[in-house]
């Protein structure tokens, strides 16, 4: 596990965009037709932002999100370290801090949907799958 005090977890609606991109391809999840200008308003249009600062260099290393209405439900997502980063504890931090804002600010339902491989780490920071849902993706559509 990392040492706390390497790592701090900061909150904020902006960041460099080379950095979240770089986290995006680490996880896999940029496609090359993304703009990474339209990083800020990804950023700035969640109710949280969260990236793991490694204090020592200033190298943002991993972020998560908290996209919410602010009231009542909240959904983590977009939880990535760098590969260099996994399995210390990097993750759990991110998750733990989104967590605690959330709560504090009220909210008491808050999901994901876990990558496979993933249930493990996310069951240990108090998830479990919702039986007799299932998530859904937009493939197609009403025009």
């Amino acid at each position: 596990m990392v040492d706390e005090n390497c790592i701090r977890i900061d909150f904020g609606h902006s960041c460099e965009e080379e950095p979240v991109v770089e986290l995006y391809r680490s996880g896999g999840w940029w496609k090359e037709d993304m703009d990474p200008s339209k990083i800020g308003m990804l950023i700035s249009g969640s109710y949280l932002f969260a990236a793991a600062i490694e204090t020592s260099t200033g190298r943002c290393i991993g972020m998560g999100r908290a996209v919410s209405d602010g009231v009542a439900d909240a959904y983590i997502q977009d939880v990535v370290v760098l590969s260099g980063w996994r399995g210390k504890g990097v993750g759990r931090m991110i998750v733990s801090a989104l967590l605690k804002r959330c709560r504090s600010g009220g909210i008491s339902w808050i999901g994901l949907i876990a990558q496979p491989g993933t249930e493990g780490f996310y069951r240990s920071l108090g998830f479990s799958p919702m039986e007799g849902h299932v998530p859904m993706l937009l493939t197609g559509g009403i025009d």
